[in-house]
C-alpha cells in the first residue's frame, strides 16, 4: 500500500501564504499528482493536478492563487498557497493517480491530510 504524508498546514491570517508538501512512499515519476481539500460534512474537492510531464490544471477558485509542483527525485508534490481566504480553511490531501484527457482519476490511497486554518 502506498503511504502519503502531508505536511505544512497551520494557522494563517487572511492574505497569508502556506506551502504544503506531500511525500509518497514510492516512485511517482510516471503518475499524475493532485491536491484535494475537504471541509467537515462536505465532499472532498479537487484543487489542482500536475501531470507526469509537468502540465498543471487548476480549479477556477484557486487559479492564480495556488501553484502545484513536483519533485520526482524526492517523491514529493507541493502546493504553494497565496492570498489565502477564510473559505480556504479545510483539511488538505494529496493523491497519486492518472490524468486522461482532462479528467483526473484518483487512486484509493490517501494520507491523513494537513489542516489549514485561515483566520479573518
Amino acid at each position: 500500500q502506498v503511504q502519503l504524508v502531508e505536511s505544512g498546514g497551520g494557522l494563517v491570517q487572511a492574505g497569508g501564504s502556506l506551502r504544503l508538501s506531500c511525500t509518497v512512499s514510492r516512485t511517482i515519476s510516471m503518475n499524475a499528482l493532485a491536491w484535494y481539500r475537504q471541509d467537515p460534512g462536505k465532499q472532498r474537492e479537487l484543487l489542482a493536478v500536475v501531470t507526469s510531464d509537468g502540465t498543471t490544471d487548476y480549479k477556477g477558485f484557486v487559479k492564480g492563487r495556488f501553484t502545484i509542483s513536483r519533485d520526482n527525485a524526492k517523491n514529493t508534490v507541493y502546493l504553494q498557497m497565496n492570498s489565502l481566504k477564510p473559505e480556504d480553511t479545510a483539511v488538505y490531501y494529496c493523491n497519486v493517480g492518472s490524468y486522461i484527457g482532462t479528467y483526473y482519476y484518483p487512486s484509493k490511497d490517501w494520507g491523513q491530510g494537513t489542516q489549514v486554518t485561515v483566520s479573518s
